[in-house]
């Protein structure tokens, strides 16, 4: 079969899933704007992937067609291995939506080599969906990339708090993911990502001030100081600092 034939069939199989009530909730119930979708269920779709498998030009064909879960589909299709640097490029030109850019992100791009480049290069851009899959994709690597160290994750942190004065929800809300993911990964970047929300949380800027204030919650939280092994400074200073009852 071809892959003309393939897309046909998998945009068929799509448009029968689809439910009209998925579909006018995409917006005002999950603020992701587009005017191509079809209203179809993440399961239904990660469903349809297994029945297609792996195939990099079965999904440069999808990704053309510029149907919303046509797009989601990529992630599951495309083969990590074979996915460049410039097809990286090409697609985040087209980003419309946090949908897309999260699921490509979490699913696809963070398992690529071209990854950490991609997080230096598309924190900096001006596009409010490049920008965000920056930040993104900095959190899906702090959660999923198992072998790297600190020091990647140390070295990204000026970056998100550049990031964290944007402004933009979707750029904000992609800085407090990465600081709170990567916050999680060890003691000595929890104890950073602290340091910085302790910044964030105390600057007049609103923006930096919400993402910091956030971030302190999370990375101060009960659950992930014992995961991680002990009680931080800055936790245990603070207990320090409420009066006795």
């Amino acid at each position: 079969m071809t892959t003309s034939s393939r897309v046909s069939d998998a945009l068929g199989w799509l448009e029968r899933h689809g439910s009209k009530r998925i579909r006018d909730e995409l917006e005002p119930r999950y603020g992701i704007t587009t005017v191509n979708a079809y209203g179809v269920a993440i399961r239904d779709i990660q469903t349809l992937a297994k029945q297609l498998g792996r195939d990099h030009d079965l999904a440069e064909a999808l990704w053309r067609t510029g149907v919303y879960e046509a797009r989601l589909l990529t992630a599951y299709v495309d083969d990590p291995s074979c996915v460049t640097a410039a097809q990286m490029d090409r697609w985040a030109r087209d980003f419309d939506n946090w949908g897309v850019v999260d699921t490509l992100c979490f699913v696809l791009f963070d398992r690529t080599p071209h990854a950490w480049r991609k997080v230096a290069q598309w924190s900096r851009k001006r596009d409010e969906y490049v920008k965000r899959a920056g930040f993104v994709l900095l959190a899906c690597l702090a959660l999923h990339d198992k072998n790297a160290g600190d020091e990647p994750f140390l070295a990204a942190l000026p970056l998100l708090e550049e990031g964290a004065a944007d402004g933009r929800n979707f750029v904000v809300k992609g800085v407090s993911w990465a600081i709170r993911s990567i916050g999680g990964r060890s003691r000595t970047l929890n104890a950073a990502t602290l340091e910085l929300a302790t910044r964030l949380a105390a600057s007049p800027d609103a923006s930096s001030k919400a993402v910091g204030k956030l971030a302190l919650r999370d990375l101060r939280a009960p659950a992930l100081q014992k995961r991680l092994g002990g009680t931080s400074r800055a936790r245990t200073a603070r207990s320090k600092s409420r009066p006795r009852r």
